[in-house]
């Protein structure tokens, strides 16, 4: 029997949001308790480090929802089967997991899905309280002249776009049967997302507290953009690795498959825009092109790794940034462990979930890095007195 099932049923879309307004309340409801005697401005900073926290789980669920193979547990959007919660979709899990028992779909597996989606529309209802509240503050400061908040209302409304583009990015990692270009750009996306939310929960606190940036040497902070942008290009790198499953196509460190250079097929290894396991011409990937994607990544964690090193042992010995700079030394011996774990111990689970965890940690500190700093400076030259030409008698 043909399975029928649309990709995209709108019907349950209501009883999602209404969930998704359920769990914001609980963190709303405990920053309105908390900050009840503070000024709005005050309130939106708790909101936005808040939601900060919160994003950054729901990106490890959406690991955790990846690495279980729970991406299609349900295989329809927004909901599961045109239901808002597995629990009305029992027939039709069923079903399918008496075809395929290890397959796609799972009464586990929907559940998994079912709640990052859950989780998802949670963060996205509290990011537009975000901006509505960001824009209500503005317009009463500048009627009433009161204290107003340090970034401009745009930084949580371009926020709220870029997460109703996640959403879309998470409909077409479903309908789209788990596209590897696809999946990689929609978790590319919530690391933009974190980072999005950090600038402004660092604006937001330093102004609450009264703080100023750090004032680094431009080198300083030109290594610092340098070491952002090498984790970006390493996490798409790993988010290739994972979305490809080629993180098993070399078990063994330092070398891979006994060689410092195994047999590696680049051109098919990079061939983005394809389905899940197979080329543009509809032919298998083959076991070279695995090869190939796994080795660029562990070559380039090497660069990674040092750049990172580097950056906080400046930092460290000129003082700046300390607290930044222990992260950043820790994060990259977690994700030095984590990444040997994976490949030696045969990727387990948990040591995975960290992996991308440290990734996005990352990319939080070095954006709180570079948020809480700016260029010193350059000390002025005294120019030397000018003097008159001496003229003889």
């Amino acid at each position: 029997m043909m399975d029928t099932q649309p990709l995209y049923d709108l019907a349950p879309i209501a009883r999602l949001m209404l969930v998704g307004i359920v769990i914001a309340l609980g963190p709303l409801v405990w920053i309105a308790l908390r900050n009840r005697a503070s000024t709005p401005v005050r309130r939106l900073q708790a909101l936005t480090v808040l939601t900060l926290f919160l994003t950054f789980d729901l990106v490890l669920f959406g690991a955790f929802t990846r690495l279980t193979d729970s991406g299609l547990g349900c295989p329809d959007w927004p909901g599961c089967y045109g239901s808002a919660s597995p629990m009305g979709a029992r027939e039709e899990i069923a079903a399918a997991q008496a075809a395929m028992p290890t397959g796609p779909v799972t009464h586990g597996k929907a559940w998994i899905e079912m709640i990052h989606r859950y989780l998802a529309t949670g963060v996205g209802v509290l990011i537009i309280v975000m901006t509505v509240s960001a824009w209500v503050q503005r317009r009463q400061a500048d009627r009433t002249g009161a204290q107003q908040s340090p970034l401009s209302p745009w930084w949580p409304t371009f926020t709220l776009f870029w997460v109703c583009l996640q959403g879309a990015f998470g409909a077409l990692t479903v309908t789209m049967k788990l596209f590897p270009a696809i999946v990689t750009l929609h978790l590319m996306g919530g690391l933009v997302l974190l980072a999005l939310l950090c600038v402004q929960a660092v604006r937001h606190t330093h102004w609450a507290q009264g703080r100023q940036p750090v004032a680094l040497a431009g080198f300083l902070r030109h290594a610092l953009v340098a070491a952002a942008t090498l984790v970006a290009v390493q996490i798409a790198l790993g988010g290739w690795v994972s979305t490809n499953y080629a993180v098993l196509a070399c078990t063994t460190f330092p070398t891979c498959q006994g060689s410092w250079w195994p047999e590696m097929d680049f051109a098919q290894g990079f061939q983005i825009w394809r389905k899940l396991g197979l080329l543009q011409d509809g032919t298998h990937i083959s076991f070279a092109a695995l090869t190939a994607i796994h080795y660029v990544h562990r070559l380039m964690a090497y660069l990674v790794l040092a750049v990172i090193a580097g950056v906080a042992w400046a930092l460290h010995r000129r003082g700046l940034l300390v607290v930044q700079a222990w992260w950043l030394a820790a994060l990259g011996a977690l994700q030095l462990l984590t990444g040997l774990s994976n490949v030696i111990l045969g990727w387990p689970l948990v040591a995975a979930v960290l992996h991308t965890g440290g990734a996005a940690a990352l990319v939080v500190v070095l954006t709180w890095s570079l948020a809480s700093c700016r260029v010193a400076a350059q000390p002025q030259e005294r120019s030397a007195p000018s003097r008159a030409p001496r003229v003889s008698a």
